[in-house]
């Protein structure tokens, strides 16, 4: 058997309900809810358990609640005995990635992301940037797009290089709409416009980025226990102080997941467990590489099958 990953979804997989079946059969995963309730200083559970939907999808409610969630399984599968090789996370993921792999503590991770999120909404009024979904383009042909529509004086680029075929742009609204425009000219199959708050992983998120720094700044980080794909680069990163830079540079730098996902199968991965609410990195994982064993834990049920099908191996 090859080497094992995880990997942590981000925003964009929450949903209401997610968790509360197993908090409720579980004592350490309704331990991991309380606590985060107790460090943010307001009921986050309740959000999460009861919804509704429009409020646990405000930014800064769904990152801590999807790294949550996500950790609250994935304190289950540690119990089981069941250690990866490599870690990592979709944006918002890379910050569960860190706690399990040791390098931040859960509850400073929560307030991190929290504050992210807050950052992340204060940087660009709302309504003045946006993200969109560009199928069926090659990069460096859409990178050429958003630096001419970025040379003409609006800002985009691309933010999530999801899976081939698959890539988001992010930026003003007027640099999207151009480059979404100019993208379909040049052969893009479909362009989708994203529901989100604002232009994630884009120049504009610049200021969010300084802020950041200050709160990872005044938390305790240490080395990993196993290596994180970083999104930045996806290359593994162990030391403490290049996990905080790349942290800062994540908030308006592209997630390279397609590369991150071959990094990890050229370091000797076959078998991706995604951890964490919906199945859409297992998804990208199945478009990137139709060959590896991809395994998704977001429930009791698929925990326990999970469990039992990884010991078997």
């Amino acid at each position: 058997m090859g080497k094992i990953a995880f990997v942590f979804p981000g925003q964009g997989s929450q949903t209401v309900g997610m968790g509360k079946e197993l908090a409720e059969q579980d004592k350490k995963a309704a331990a991991v809810f309380q606590a985060a309730d107790e460090r943010l200083g307001f009921p986050l559970s309740s959000i999460i358990f009861e919804g509704p939907q429009d409020t646990l999808t405000l930014t800064t409610n769904a990152q801590p609640a999807l790294l949550t969630t996500s950790i609250a399984l994935f304190e289950k599968i540690k119990e089981a005995g069941i250690v990866p090789d490599y870690v990592a996370g979709h944006s918002l993921g890379e910050y569960t990635a860190l706690v399990a792999a040791g390098a931040i503590s859960f509850t400073d991770a929560v307030y991190a992301v929290r504050k992210r999120g807050e950052f992340m909404e204060e940087a660009v009024p709302a309504g003045q940037g946006t993200m969109a979904a560009v199928l069926g383009m090659k990069a460096g042909l859409l990178e050429k797009v958003t630096e001419q529509v970025s040379s003409a004086g609006f800002s985009v680029q691309l933010a999530n290089l999801n899976c081939p075929g698959q890539i988001v742009i992010s930026g003003s609204r007027e640099g999207v709409e151009r480059a979404s425009q100019l993208a379909k000219e040049k052969g893009a199959k479909r362009v989708i416009p994203l529901e989100v708050s604002g232009p994630f992983h884009s120049s504009l998120m610049k200021p969010a980025a300084s802020k950041l720094k200050e709160v990872l700044d005044g938390m305790q980080i240490s080395d990993a226990n196993v290596p994180v794909i970083a999104n930045v680069t996806a290359e593994p990163m162990i030391n403490k102080e290049e996990i905080k830079q790349k942290l800062i540079e994540q908030l308006y730098s592209p997630v390279r997941w397609e590369q991150s996902v071959n990094k990890m199968i050229e370091l000797g991965v076959d078998t991706f467990v995604e951890i964490g609410p919906g199945k859409v990195l297992s998804g990208l994982v199945k478009k990137i590489n139709r060959h590896v064993n991809i395994f998704a834990v977001n429930d009791v049920a698929s925990l326990e099958a999970t469990v039992a099908a990884l010991k078997e191996e």
